[in-house]
């Protein structure tokens, strides 16, 4: 512990008297404190040091935590610092035979408490800096989410959404200023608004309960096509749900989607998991901006667009896991551009309709191998007053696996 100089002390809306006595010494002798002006203030009396309330921008506070490096400095923080909090953050320059960490019980705790939820059965969403559209993944019948509130007009702006995407019943409670004298509780239906003003300390907690079941995103891919905007330019549902299954997603890895279209691969690629993420290369910019909107309106707006054509669009782009061609395959350089960025036990898909892609693929697959499956889809239409199958036009879908590098 000799090598410890920097302390990070959680601290509840009940201030100096949450706090251990140790938490307390550390306090009272550090030379430097840093916070939230709302945690300053709770705990000035056992302040003795010189503080610094958080700047803005946020790293300039970071820079002042490290260059008072092997004085005794402590960091005030909201309840647990390593949950949504500043610990993570300082964790990346501070070593952890550096630092302590003394949280106290975080308002996701306290509202599970409240509620008699179980906190592992929750899904926990920030909505400090983020659109509340990420949200829409996780609305599922039955579900409970635990919001943390960006400020007093999220709970509205929330319920509001909720309506319009048709969960208007959900039941939300209001939980402000946990821990605290000035600790308070509302429930409501999102449909009937919120009936209190709401204060900024806020945490919502939500009871998913759909208008209808068909407003829940289905749990596995091939979403139905009227999920997206499109010109008629998509990956249709059935040949979707194929190479969403041959690309394989893992958490945390990255899609280059090339010739997006609406988006639909990217989309459901990051819809797979909350850490998957995807880089979508469209050079039409109507259909660049109607990814957008899709992706937005799907929750997951973090997807990348780029407006540029392959293979030019490849270069200064981050190495991706997976990728997907679903047209322009047969353009020069775009096989051979996207099998060099292409990680080592990456998968690449390519969707060809027409025959100059097709005789393309029959070449990559002696260049780098894989194997090619034909995809027929037949769909039942009214035929005057009788029905009968149309098919679609048919799909050939090169799959293959880039070896590992083991050197």
């Amino acid at each position: 512990m000799s090598d410890v100089w920097l302390t990070m002390i959680g601290i509840g809306e009940d201030g100096l008297d949450g706090l251990s006595p140790a938490a307390r010494t550390l306090l009272s002798h550090a030379s430097y404190v840093v916070g939230g002006a709302r945690h300053l203030e709770l705990a000035a009396e056992n302040i003795q040091g010189e503080t610094l309330v958080w700047p803005s921008p946020f790293q300039k506070g970071v820079e002042a935590v490290l260059a008072h490096r092997g004085s005794p400095v402590v960091v005030l923080a909201s309840g647990d610092p390593f949950f949504y909090g500043v610990g993570a953050t300082l964790a990346r320059y501070v070593p952890p035979e550096e630092m302590l960490c003394l949280p106290a019980a975080s308002s996701m705790s306290l509202a599970c408490a409240r509620l008699g939820w179980a906190l592992q059965d929750c899904r926990v969403v920030s909505l400090c800096g983020r659109p509340m559209q990420r949200m829409r993944p996780f609305l599922q019948p039955g579900a409970r989410l635990i919001v943390l509130c960006a400020d007093e007009q999220s709970p509205a702006q929330v319920a509001e959404w909720l309506t319009e995407s048709g969960f208007g019943r959900t039941r939300c409670h209001g939980l402000e200023a946990l821990g605290g004298p000035k600790e308070r509780r509302y429930d409501f239906e999102a449909r009937d608004g919120v009936p209190v003003t709401p204060g900024r300390l806020t945490i919502l907690a939500l009871e998913i309960v759909p208008d209808s079941r068909t407003f829940s995103l289905s749990l596995t891919s091939g979403l139905p096509d009227s999920c997206f905007e499109h010109d008629g330019q998509m990956t249709k549902r059935e040949i979707r749900a194929v190479t969403l299954s041959s690309l394989a997603p893992r958490a945390g890895e990255l899609l280059w989607d090339v010739g997006g279209g609406s988006g639909s691969v990217g989309i459901e690629w990051m819809l797979a998991d909350p850490s998957c993420r995807t880089i979508t290369l469209e050079p039409v910019p109507e259909r660049a901006a109607r990814i957008a909107r899709n992706a937005l309106h799907l929750g997951v707006p973090d997807l990348q667009v780029v407006e540029a054509r392959a293979p030019h669009g490849f270069e200064n782009l981050e190495r991706p896991d997976a990728i997907f061609i679903g047209g322009g395959g047969s353009r020069a350089g775009v096989l051979e551009g996207a099998w060099e960025a292409l990680k080592p036990g990456g998968r690449f898909v390519v969707n060809a309709v027409v025959m100059e892609t097709e005789a393309r693929l029959m070449q990559a697959v002696q260049e780098w191998g894989g194997t090619l499956t034909r995809l027929a889809v037949s769909r039942m239409e009214g035929v005057g007053q009788m029905h009968g199958f149309r098919p679609a036009m048919s799909v050939t879908q090169w799959v293959v696996w880039k070896p590992e590098d083991h050197s």
